[in-house]
């Protein structure tokens, strides 16, 4: 009995001294995990959520030397972005099953003036959306009839050469 009791006490104590192997692998994970260079994840060009950008036009469409931005969060069905001239906020609705989507008329704007840019007509548009389309990655607005009114993609892409020669 003595000799199991001996036996036991040393099994205990080498248990109590051998290396914590799982604290040692975690660190090890998290010691990888902070130097490995961190990867920015692409926006998903398949789904409405995120930020979308206009694709411009008409030389009127970045006169105000901004482009026109748009943010849709799904979850909480609102918008908030910028004209092309002045922020705007608001509330929208959509539907994947049939590709409805329109904005309330009850948004929300700054009031700067910008010139030579067509704000109206940029509003108007966005509150004749019905529907959208969303294939290689563009975002259209459509209206009640499927006229095009405006193409978004999660990019800027580089302003049209609008300069006269």
């Amino acid at each position: 009995m003595f000799k199991l009791m001996i036996a036991a006490c040393l099994t205990l104590l080498l248990a109590c001294q051998q290396p914590d192997t799982k604290n040692t692998t975690k660190d090890s994970a998290t010691a990888a995990a902070l130097s490995a260079p961190k990867v920015t994840q692409a926006p998903d060009t398949t789904v409405l959520d995120g930020p979308w950008f206009l694709q411009p036009v008409l030389p009127s469409d970045t006169a105000a030397g901004k482009r026109a931005t748009l943010r849709l969060d799904l979850k909480k069905g609102r918008f908030a972005g910028n004209t092309g001239c002045n922020n705007m906020s608001g509330k929208f609705w959509y539907s994947a099953t049939d590709s409805s989507l329109t904005f309330s008329d009850k948004l929300v704007t700054t009031k700067m003036a910008c010139t030579g840019f067509n704000e109206k007509a940029f509003l108007k548009n966005l509150l004749l959306t019905t529907h959208y389309k969303l294939r290689n990655g563009v975002l259209t607005f459509l209206a009640e009839d499927k006229t095009e009114l405006s193409r978004w993609e999660r990019k800027p892409s580089a302003p049209a050469n609008t300069s006269k020669a």
